[in-house]
């Protein structure tokens, strides 16, 4: 019998809203609480609200119009809070641009989105590489964003005096414009009829198998996926809430857990502009959170560099999601047993705005599930091969979703939106398989399958069983050409610091966990892995590295 879906709260359907919305209310009901802490300087909600009105006027009067792309190549700063909202306000399409792209990533996703005009801060390192692709890809004005603007006042001084290598220099000119002037004049926006099907935010996908594409994310899933993390939480938000912002905002997990859900809630984000481990627990305690959002390689660190007598005590976090990536078993109950936290494992893609399924906050939390499907949210698991069939419960397929928070489609690419749906439902790209209980257990990306002699060998599982192993710190399979058996794993390996231990040692410990076929047939060791711009191991480019190397050895 196939089944379609877990059955909790499908019947529940948010309102369909702005993502302005959510500010005018904060800002309504609690114009005086604190709403952002950004290394110790606090905004209030009203000093928000107000910034955000100016930015919007600033912004129409430098002739951005609705439907626009604004694009935002900004760490975690104030500022990024304002202009996202400002732009939103008048109808513009905001475009999250990470501010460590290359000239090259730039120059393409500038030109790709038709981007009008961008904010990036007065750092030297990012400006100088969008002052030379900007203007040629269709950039006509730049709003510098200066760190000593924002900084308490001692750390301004600091940055003044001593960071000036690391400034950009700049003069307004016709291209670039402070911020400080951009919301200088006087008066609130004209208004603009939005409606919650417009287009909010083009997300762009991370590229792992070619050029990214820009999700298209409507007012309407944006703030639905706002409303389905509330109704999910099930916790009474009348009383200030804090959050950790640790997470770039620029990600779309972020953009909805940091930003959209806290200012939906009120809560006071504590903004960190980077992940640095010492400012983080220094910031921690100085500021506990309530809400803390985070991707497995934040608790790693946690684990390997907090000690115990140091680690800050979290068990009065009202909720610790962890999304992004799988979160290891081991790695989950070290982070609890270190903090007292409760962390739940979410799971979504940027083309669900981002989130579709997630263990409760309070409830049955199963080992290696990223839970049930999100309030409002169905989860279908079809056949790769033939996607029309549905998969009976607890046999393996390819995740799809339905939900308010599905994109619209991807931007100017309508062949590749045709193919990511099926029977309108939205196709992951993510092998996995539904539980009695409607639990989710996610077993691999279908295009990382490796077909071992007629078998698929899915990397997750030999990654989850290594992690078992104490010396074991990080760790990427991928499939290598095989003559016997067309593809084999192989396996690389970062060992903790102070660790040892040898491939046979590995290759024998995995023996209790995994089946034959999948031993890696070699594991290599390394002193770091790749990883995203955003922090999640990254496969391509062992692959990629393993392709040259054989192609290499053959040539000679």
């Amino acid at each position: 019998m196939a089944v379609l879906a877990a059955t909790i709260d499908t019947g529940w359907t948010p309102g369909e809203r702005l993502l302005t919305d959510l500010l005018d209310g904060a800002v309504a009901r609690c114009p005086d609480r604190v709403a952002v802490d950004f290394l110790g300087r606090t905004w209030r909600y009203r000093d928000i609200g107000s910034m955000v009105d100016h930015a919007a006027r600033g912004l129409q009067d430098l002739g951005l119009r609705k439907g626009d792309r604004f694009a935002l190549c900004l760490p975690n700063m104030p500022y990024f809070i304002v202009l996202y909202f400002a732009a939103l306000r008048i109808g513009a399409v905001v475009v999250n641009l990470n501010p460590l792209y290359t000239r090259r990533e730039m120059d393409h996703l500038i030109r790709d989105s038709g981007a009008k005009m961008i904010a990036i801060p007065d750092l030297a390192l990012i400006h100088d590489k969008v002052r030379e692709v900007g203007p040629p890809a269709g950039i006509e004005r730049i709003i510098m964003c200066k760190m000593a603007s924002i900084l308490p006042p001692l750390q301004s001084l600091g940055w003044r005096l001593f960071k000036r290598r690391e400034h950009a220099h700049f003069t307004d000119d016709g291209l670039h414009l402070d911020f400080a002037s951009l919301i200088a004049g006087a008066g609130v926006p004209d208004p603009v009829a939005v409606s919650p099907h417009d287009l909010a935010v083009l997300q762009y996908t991370g590229g792992t198998t070619g050029l990214p594409k820009g999700a298209m994310l409507t007012h309407a899933n944006l703030a639905a996926n706002s409303a389905q993390m509330l109704r999910h939480i099930g916790h009474d938000m009348t009383v200030p809430e804090r959050t950790l912002g640790i997470l770039p905002m620029f990600h779309v997990f972020a953009l909805t857990s940091v930003l959209n859900f806290s200012i939906e809630i009120a809560a006071e984000i504590v903004l960190l502009p980077r992940f640095d481990l010492a400012q983080m627990m220094k910031t921690i305690r100085r500021k506990p959170p309530t809400i803390m959002f985070g991707v497995p390689t934040i608790f790693v660190a946690i684990n390997n560099g907090v000690t115990p007598a140091d680690a800050p005590d979290l068990s009065h976090l009202t909720a610790c999601v962890s999304g992004g990536a799988p979160l290891p078993l081991d790695v989950r109950q070290k982070f609890e047993a270190l903090t007292g936290a409760t962390v739940v494992e979410g799971y979504g893609l940027s083309e669900a705005s981002p989130i579709i399924t997630c263990n409760p906050i309070k409830g049955v939390i199963k080992d290696n599930s990223c839970g049930p499907q999100f309030p409002g949210t169905v989860i279908e698991i079809r056949d790769p091969m033939n996607p029309a069939t549905l998969m009976p419960t607890g046999e393996k397929g390819e995740v799809c979703a339905r939900g308010p928070q599905i994109m619209a489609g991807y931007w100017h690419k309508p062949e590749e939106t045709a193919a990511v749906f099926v029977d309108g439902a939205l196709r992951t790209g993510d092998i996995g398989y539904l539980d009695a209980d409607g639990y989710l257990f996610l077993v691999d990306r279908i295009k990382d399958v490796i077909l071992c002699g007629g078998y698929n060998v899915y990397p997750r599982v030999i990654e989850d069983a290594i992690y078992h192993h104490p010396a074991v710190e990080e760790a990427i399979a991928i499939g290598i050409p095989d003559e016997y058996r067309g593809q084999s794993p192989k396996l690389f390996v970062k060992l903790r610091a102070g660790s040892t231990a040898t491939a046979e040692e590995l290759m024998t410990f995995l023996a209790g966990y995994v089946s034959k076929i999948e031993i890696p047939k070699e594991i290599e060791f390394r002193d770091s892995l790749p990883k995203t711009l955003v922090g999640k191991l990254s496969k391509k480019e062992l692959v990629e590295e393993e392709r040259v190397r054989r192609a290499n050895a053959q040539a000679t």
